[in-house]
């Protein structure tokens, strides 16, 4: 009973920062216009930092842990993660950045492989090959009209995936909120030092100009959304596993597609749903078959 109440609560944290999720990303594009994706990723960071320093006084341990390296490892990741999915939606519908950024749970299967030592299997290749093949259906026409910024959510999909791996590592050792403000500390660091050297370079999406109150205010709203959601999905990876977990994910496009034809008037066309449809279908055949595996006796 008591594992079943975790499981519940695990879940429902997953499904609330899903659906929350999505807004970080209509700020980014509302943003992107006048503050670089650089800039937003970079106040992404700062603001978590101040948001998660009240609460790391509760918690105990050494600065100088042995998992230190590991630490800056993942908010490097995060930061890129970031900083190519914001970029991506300068020039991508919300919906659309989001469908192609789906492939990173089955990227995530691929590594668990990897590095835990996980088999994997004629099925779970071919849905893997699927869901890919998934999102070339949806890359295909969007390249046409946009080129290759529609690789931005590929790469930010890339990073996040070695995160989960590297989350899935730390929070089993590490508590939630220490490995949050470490994420933070890590991430701005990166970004800063991305910021100071796009700017004497004049690359755009890393240059600086001062935000106006309004953009100060929705940058912050970003950090609080971010901060709660990202702090919501390390607790519950820490109640339940990537297996049950991972599908919930999904639920990101309902409130992705919301957002986007509320503030932005967009909406998928039917190939980019073909696309969703695959990738989603395959994401939830691997996610079945772990679940089934993970059932089975000796395992």
């Amino acid at each position: 009973m008591i594992e079943n109440n975790a499981t519940a609560r695990a879940m429902v944290m997953m499904i609330a920062a899903m659906l929350m999720l999505p807004g970080i990303d209509a700020i980014a594009k509302w943003l992107s216009g006048s503050v670089s994706s650089g800039q937003v990723t970079w106040s992404r960071f700062f603001f978590q930092i101040i948001l998660m320093s009240p609460l790391l006084l509760r918690t105990r341990g050494p600065w100088l842990t042995p998992a230190l390296l590991l630490h800056a490892a993942r908010g490097s990741l995060i930061a890129f993660a970031t900083l190519f999915f914001f970029s991506g939606l300068a020039h991508l519908p919300l919906a659309d950045a989001i469908a192609i950024f789906f492939i990173e749970p089955l990227l995530v299967t691929l590594l668990s492989a990897l590095f835990f030592g996980e088999a994997i299997h004629w099925r779970r290749i071919s849905a893997i090959a699927l869901g890919f093949a998934g999102a070339l259906i949806i890359i295909r026409p969007t390249f046409s009209e946009v080129g290759y910024a529609v690789l931005y959510p590929v790469a930010a999909a890339c990073c996040f995936a070695f995160y989960i791996v590297l989350t899935r590592q730390l929070v089993r050792h590490e508590d939630p909120i220490r490995l949050q403000f470490f994420a933070g500390i890590f991430g701005c660091l990166v970004m800063s030092i991305a910021l100071a050297w796009g700017t004497a370079g004049h690359i755009a999406i890393l240059s600086v100009n001062w935000p106006t109150t309004s953009q100060w205010l929705l940058l912050a709203l970003l950090g609080l959304i971010a901060t709660v959601c990202h702090l919501m999905v390390v607790y519950a990876y820490r109640l339940a596993s990537i297996g049950i977990l991972a599908p919930f994910q999904y639920v990101e496009i309902i409130g992705a597609t919301i957002l986007g034809l509320i503030i932005f008037g967009d909406f998928p066309d039917p190939i980019t749903w073909v696309g969703v449809s695959i990738i989603v279908g395959s994401g939830m055949y691997v996610f079945n078959r772990e679940a089934k595996l993970a059932r089975q006796p000796g395992r």
